[in-house]
């Protein structure tokens, strides 16, 4: 059964490690027949929730006109949301978590998306695989609240300049979990 995959990638730096992650994740899940949206979060303008609680007011998503209203109907209508992401200070970077945030206007504006499952791709300097902790803990707490099933965390330690991931067995990963997608 095909499923619409959102692929929400973090890095603001086209062609990095993480987007390479994301590419290999979406080669595979084409091939086992899904349909893939990748939304480039790192590169967009999306700004901080301002809890006005005026979601949906003006029909877009935030009455506060940025790109989060271009990704809240990607995330209504797919099944699976795929977060691919590098890992800056612990956590998302702000880019990635701003569009994260502002998922609240589903919330508030009585929308539900149709997202069932999800999964964690995300990479860093570090070379301490513990060091991913706080990430997968925020991570592991929105799937929880949103109801989603963990389908898996791919979490690659030691790529910090552009194209580490290419001496390593991440892109591989990446693409066969896309292909096990079900």
């Amino acid at each position: 059964m095909s499923k619409k995959v959102l692929v929400l990638t973090g890095s603001p730096r086209k062609g990095g490690n993480s987007d390479l992650m994301a590419d290999a994740f979406i080669k595979g899940a084409r091939a086992a027949g899904h349909t893939i949206t990748k939304y480039e979060a790192g590169l967009k303008k999306i700004n901080g929730c301002k809890a006005c609680n005026r979601c949906y007011s003006k029909g877009a998503a935030c009455v506060f006109e940025d790109d989060f209203n271009t990704l809240a109907p990607l995330m209504e209508q797919s099944d699976i949301l795929v977060l691919a992401t590098p890992m800056y200070w612990f956590s998302f970077p702000a880019q990635l978590k701003a569009a994260l945030d502002k998922m609240y206007a589903l919330l508030i504006g009585g929308r539900q998306s149709r997202i069932k499952e999800s999964i964690l791709l995300a990479c860093a300097e570090t070379e301490e695989e513990a060091d991913f902790d706080g990430l997968v803990k925020t991570y592991e707490l929105i799937a929880s609240y949103q109801k989603w099933m963990d389908l898996a965390h791919l979490l690659i330690p030691s790529v910090a300049e552009k194209g580490d991931i290419l001496h390593t067995d991440a892109l591989k990963k990446a693409e066969e979990l896309g292909l096990s997608v079900r």
